[in-house]
C-alpha cells in the first residue's frame, strides 16, 4: 500500500493528472497526503478541489495559506487578489460542499513517523504539541463558528508563540506557523516579508528547519509552501513545493515501508508556467 507526499498543487488539475499517472495511483491500493496549496494562482483550482474530495480517504489533503485564503474570499472576509484563480470554484454549482469539505481538512498529520505541515513549525512546538495545537484550530474552522474566525484569521500578531495566548491570538499564531513560516528567530519570532531562498534570511532570523535546539530536531516533516527554496531531502526534511505554478516541477516522495532505512524515493512531472515570478 504505497504512501506518497505530494508538494504545492496550486490548481495545476494537468499537472497532478500526469503525476497520479507516473505513479501509477490507485485509490484502492495507494494513499495521497497532498501537503497544503491545493489551489488559486494555477488554471483550473475548481478541478483539482472534485478530483480530489472525489478521491475520499485515499487522499488526504492539510491546509495551505492560499486555500485559506478561498475560504476567507468565499466567505466576504477578504476580497479577491488580482492574481486569484478561484472564480470558478465560487460560481460553482457544488461551490457549498467543496468549501464545506475544504473547512474540514487538517493543518497537520503524522504519518509513518513523518509530521506533514504546509509551512513550518515553531522552534518551541514537539510534534504532539504541533498536532494538538493543528487540531485545536481545525474543530473551530470546522464548526459553525468557522466563518466568523476566518474574520480574526489575519494578521501578523502576536509574533511569537505563547502558551498564554487565548482564543483568536492564539489561533492566529498557529494558524500563522503551519501555513506561512519560513523564517524566526531562534525563540520563535516570526518574520513574513522574506520570500527568498534560506541563504536570504533577514537578519537574526534562520529558516525556520534550522533553529538550533528545535523541539522537533530528530523528527522528520515534511512540507510546502517555500517554491524559492526549492526541493530540499535529507533525513529528517522533505521540501516538497518544486514550484509547479511557476513552470516547474509537481513533486511527489513516496515514503519507503515502515521500518526500512531507505529514503523517499521522488517522482516529478513538468509544469506548464501559470504564473510568472515577482507578479
Amino acid at each position: 500500500m504505497p504512501t506518497y507526499l505530494i508538494g504545492d498543487v496550486q490548481g495545476c488539475d494537468a499537472a497532478l493528472q500526469r503525476l497520479l499517472h507516473k505513479i501509477d495511483f490507485s485509490p484502492s491500493r495507494d494513499t495521497l497526503y497532498l501537503l497544503g496549496d491545493m489551489v488559486n494562482r494555477g488554471p483550473d483550482s475548481l478541478a483539482v478541489l472534485r478530483r480530489l474530495r472525489a478521491l475520499e480517504g485515499a487522499a488526504q489533503c492539510l491546509l495551505g495559506n492560499h486555500d485559506l485564503h478561498l475560504l476567507a474570499v468565499a466567505h466576504g472576509v477578504r476580497p479577491p487578489s488580482r492574481h486569484d484563480t478561484l472564480g470558478a470554484v465560487l460560481q460553482a454549482h457544488d461551490r457549498s460542499d467543496l468549501l464545506l469539505w475544504l473547512r474540514q481538512r487538517p493543518l497537520a498529520m503524522q504519518v509513518q513517523g513523518w509530521l506533514l505541515v504546509h509551512a513550518g513549525v515553531l522552534p518551541q512546538w514537539t510534534a504532539a504539541q504541533t498536532l494538538a495545537l493543528a487540531d485545536e484550530v481545525s474543530a473551530v474552522l470546522a464548526s459553525s463558528e468557522g466563518p466568523q474566525w476566518l474574520q480574526q484569521m489575519y494578521g501578523n500578531q502576536p509574533e511569537r508563540w505563547s502558551e498564554g495566548l487565548q482564543g483568536a491570538e492564539r489561533w492566529r499564531v498557529i494558524v500563522n506557523a503551519l501555513t506561512r513560516l519560513r523564517f524566526c528567530t531562534p525563540k520563535g519570532s516570526m518574520e513574513f516579508a522574506s520570500k527568498d531562498g534560506s541563504g536570504a534570511a533577514p537578519a537574526g532570523y534562520l529558516a525556520w528547519f534550522e533553529v538550533p535546539g528545535r523541539q522537533t530536531a530528530g523528527t522528520p516533516i515534511a512540507f510546502g509552501h517555500w517554491s524559492t527554496l526549492g526541493l530540499q531531502q535529507r533525513p529528517d526534511l522533505l521540501a516538497l513545493d518544486t514550484g509547479c505554478v511557476w513552470g516547474g516541477c509537481l513533486s511527489a516522495a513516496r515514503l519507503p515501508a515502515p521500518g526500512s532505512s531507505q529514503a523517499p524515493s521522488l517522482i516529478e512531472v513538468e509544469c506548464e508556467q501559470a504564473q510568472r515570478p515577482g507578479r
